[in-house]
């Protein structure tokens, strides 16, 4: 099994990169919203998860060992699993563009509902 040996995050661009121990593949780097919208507690097969353009990551922690919890700003916590990020790495650009088709199908939006300033 493919373990992850190293999560960075950059607060600015809202990016995750994910490395993986003894992986030739080289790490991935993901926005926050793609990581939100395929939380594993989203698969539920209901409508997509819309709106999270703006979601923020605010920590990660490890749950023994079974995964990493995820907590985002939004209010949302998820157990991500070494297997779940593998997926996710492997399969980034095809989940995204699938997403991208599903939101402009169903007429939903990745913005806001509200615009949030901070000072």
């Amino acid at each position: 099994m493919n373990k992850v040996s190293r999560f960075t995050l950059n607060a600015k661009k809202a990016l995750l990169t994910v490395t993986f121990e003894r992986s030739k593949q080289k790490p991935t780097v993901m926005s926050y919203e793609f990581v939100r919208v395929f939380s594993p507690q989203n698969d539920s097969g209901e409508k997509p998860v819309a709106h999270k353009k703006q979601v923020r990551l605010l920590a990660i922690e490890s749950v023994a060992k079974y995964g990493y919890r995820l907590i985002f700003n939004d209010q949302h916590q998820a157990i991500y699993t070494d297997e779940d990020f593998s997926v996710l790495c492997a399969q980034h650009d095809t989940l995204w563009q699938e997403y991208l088709a599903i939101m402009k199908e169903k007429g939903l939006s990745r913005e806001a509902l509200i615009n949030i300033t901070q000072l």
